[in-house]
């Protein structure tokens, strides 16, 4: 434990969830949202006797311990008392009842938690930690705690990533801010006013001077602040290794893909979840393994995990934290490890987390969807492994995060493991433009249909 001492944006954000029931801190990683939230609720519950009890939503990793992490470290939040509100309902119920000053529950109980109360909702001050978790407005968690927001006297939303897919994303958490008195009471009518639709409706672009009219609009609750303007972190590169199939491999590889794209009738007709769908089994031919419909995973190649293991080799005994995407990709890995005789764990529960970051852990293998937020692992090491790619930018950037925020002593080093002729080159190229990513992915996908599809139908020619 240590004194804690803030700095001084950080008292600024102290000041301004004290000072406002409702406000949403669009701050980048590393710049301490919790703890400024944290040092918000101690003033507010033991010095100002506004608050009685708080809830803080959060994903399931940060909810079993980061909040908790937090507390224990500075000698000035000890009196707060946290019960954990994960498990079974038993355990849940339990912890419910556990006299504490914050709770904290996964974001995927919250519509269990409001079912739970209905009208005698008990948390006069709720916390959504990734705040963006609640951008669609279509979502059963939106709807559960809009629904129970006039029972709410405070609300604070925390999250870097506020409109991972543009702008449409602010209106359903500023809508849980204001109810809906800046960007308007209804996700249409805010789209109608602010965007402007492709003739299909697939996509929808700022009209001119939008956005500068919606910052304007929320900027009374809504603060921004990105690490680069108030700290001086390591410098972070990334490293592209491409992974070349062998000849036996590339075969397998493009007869797979080739009967993939064939069962799409027309490039044009592609929709968002056929897409996907082909998107993710294209990736997973490029990481070297796929399932089949009763989900037995078959191998196509192993040139990735030798590659993969090449990069361990070369690290000669850095820690590496490595993303993968598909559970077969996880077997593979972990069997490889075991056969190489290198010291691994899976990210599961509190306790890695900490052998991570004391240096107990060589290989920490993790998936993106479950530690791109909140977790701090920047003590553990500074090498991260992408054995296979995700185009979600916003998991992409959050996961990377987790080594290069405050607290990072070394230059960071992203390794991208880019398996070349396949769709991994697609997607690293998405990831590179930053914006537009998904439209971007959607073309790629579609441009690399035709191009089979006519390589197809000019070998009709020659029979």
């Amino acid at each position: 434990m240590g004194d804690l001492v803030l700095h001084d944006y950080q008292k600024y954000c102290v000041d301004k969830i004290v000072d406002n029931d409702n406000i949403g801190l669009f701050l980048d990683m590393g710049l301490g949202k919790t703890l400024i939230t944290l040092t918000a609720i101690k003033d507010l519950i033991y010095n100002r006797f506004q608050v009685g009890k708080v809830l803080v939503i959060a994903p399931k990793k940060v909810a079993e311990a980061t909040w908790q992490n937090e507390i224990e470290k500075w000698d000035e939040l000890q009196n707060l008392r946290v019960s954990t509100v994960l498990g079974s309902v038993n355990q849940r119920v339990k912890a419910l009842n556990t006299p504490s000053d914050i709770y904290i529950i996964n974001r995927d109980n919250v519509v269990w938690l409001v079912d739970y109360y209905k009208n005698n909702w008990p948390f006069d001050f709720v916390v959504c930690d990734e705040f963006s978790s609640f951008k669609n407005h279509e979502s059963k968690r939106f709807k559960a705690l809009a629904s129970i927001k006039p029972h709410i006297k405070r609300l604070v939303g925390l999250t870097g990533t506020p409109s991972p897919n543009g702008m449409l994303d602010l209106w359903a958490q500023v809508y849980l801010l204001d109810s809906g008195t800046r960007l308007g009471r209804s996700f249409y009518g805010f789209r109608n006013t602010f965007f402007e639709g492709d003739y299909m409706g697939y996509s929808y672009d700022l009209r001119e001077n939008s956005e500068s009219e919606i910052t304007k609009r929320i900027s009374d609750i809504c603060i921004s602040m990105k690490a680069d303007d108030y700290l001086e972190l390591p410098e972070c590169s990334e490293n592209i290794i491409p992974v070349v199939l062998d000849s036996k491999s590339k075969k397998a590889y493009e007869t797979m893909e080739r009967d993939a794209i064939l069962e799409i009738e027309n490039a044009d007709d592609i929709d968002a979840t056929s897409a996907a769908a082909l998107s993710n089994k294209l990736l997973q031919l490029a990481n070297g393994a796929v399932y089949d419909e009763d989900h037995n995973y078959h191998v196509i190649h192993d040139c990735k995990i030798q590659a993969f293991l090449e990069v361990i080799e070369q690290l000669n005994g850095k820690s590496a934290l490595v993303f993968y995407n598909y559970k077969h990709d996880l077997e593979r890995i972990q069997k490889a490890l075991e056969k190489a005789k290198i010291n691994y764990r899976k990210l599961e529960t509190p306790q890695d987390q900490k052998d991570w970051n004391a240096g107990k852990i060589n290989v920490l293998l993790t998936h993106p969807a479950s530690s791109a937020y909140g977790l701090n692992l920047q003590q553990g090491g500074n090498h991260v492994i992408w054995f296979g790619l995700n185009w979600n930018y916003e998991l992409y950037t959050q996961a990377n995060k987790r080594l290069h925020r405050q607290g990072q002593k070394e230059k960071v080093i992203i390794h991208h493991l880019v398996t070349q002729g396949t769709r991994d080159e697609d997607v690293m190229e998405a990831l590179k433009r930053k914006e537009n990513v998904q439209n971007y992915v959607l073309e790629s996908l579609k441009a690399r249909i035709r191009k089979i599809k006519g390589e197809k139908d000019e070998s009709k020619n020659y029979i």
